[in-house]
């Protein structure tokens, strides 16, 4: 069939780990109810966005794949029958840890796992102290419901990842995200900002003739250090066609599980008129493999 039904958790956290994951089950059990094949949550849905600051004993909620989370939210999966995308800090090794996506099929096994790609260092972003950069490539993970290119939140700039994604046979590119505004950016500074981020990912869309789907946490999580003002994440998680067009955009502010139809067809339709796969000179592209060509 050509419409595959998504469910998108857009949720926000506490420190409570055991209340979080609830309320994953919970909106998991929303978009189940509504149909949903294929549910997608948020990055790092079972705690707060821990990376504000540099802080060592955070390394103590890492976990094992398979784990507690694959355990727990693989059994959901096989009792709801449905795919799941989640995202969990992974303890791989002694002082090796990733920001990781792992796939549950309907059956509840693991149909793959994505490491997330590229890792920023900002303020209030500091995920090059907890995350080492992933060593699995962009490599689309085959499930029941078809070849998902799962991403994770930064690599949503890169049209490097989503071309190579889509190279691989991916039908959709799927981004878990924990995203938002530091409180001092003013209004104007927000808008750039959120624009700037959604406008990237349609263009992948329409650069790729491929549905993106981006789920977004909700919230404001304060600074545990003081020095800036905390993240309001924005929320807004969305889903676009492979024209770029805006299939659904969740509120900034509100908890939501909502299901979407996606043509996975109209794939096949938009590279037809839009053959830009057909015209790409690989002939000519070394230098994409230099850092800047000088």
């Amino acid at each position: 069939m050509s419409i595959l039904k998504i469910g998108l958790v857009q949720q926000a956290n506490t420190s409570d780990r055991a209340a979080n994951i609830a309320k994953s089950i919970a909106g998991i059990r929303q978009c189940a109810a509504q149909g949903a094949q294929l549910i997608v949550l948020q990055e790092l849905h079972g705690g707060l966005y821990f990376c504000q600051t540099e802080d060592t004993e955070v390394f103590d909620q890492g976990e094992t794949i398979p784990g507690p989370t694959t355990h727990t939210l693989g059994a959901i999966a096989r009792e709801l029958g449905v795919v799941l995308v989640l995202s969990l800090f992974e303890k791989r090794a002694p002082g090796l840890y990733h920001n990781t996506a792992v796939v549950m099929e309907k059956d509840g096994t693991i149909a793959g796992t994505y490491r997330k790609m590229h890792i920023p260092d900002d303020p209030a972003y500091y995920e090059k102290f907890y995350f080492t950069p992933g060593d699995l490539g962009f490599t689309p993970i085959d499930t029941s419901v078809g070849r998902l290119g799962v991403l994770v939140c930064w690599d949503q700039w890169y049209p490097e990842a989503a071309r190579l994604m889509a190279l691989a046979g991916a039908e959709v590119l799927i981004y878990p995200t924990a995203i938002g505004y530091e409180l001092t950016d003013l209004p104007a500074e927000q808008d750039r900002q959120f624009g700037a981020w959604q406008i990237s990912q349609r263009g992948h869309a329409v650069a790729n003739g491929l549905p993106v789907v981006a789920v977004n946490r909700t919230g404001f999580e304060p600074d545990p250090s003081g020095v800036t003002g905390g993240i309001q994440f924005w929320g807004q998680s969305f889903v676009t066609g492979p024209q770029g067009e805006i299939i659904y955009q969740a509120a900034a502010n509100e908890e939501m599980a909502v299901v979407v139809d996606i043509d996975r067809q109209r794939t096949e339709s938009v590279r037809r008129i839009w053959p830009f796969f057909r015209d790409r000179r690989i002939d000519a592209y070394d230098g994409l493999l230099k850092r800047y060509l000088d």
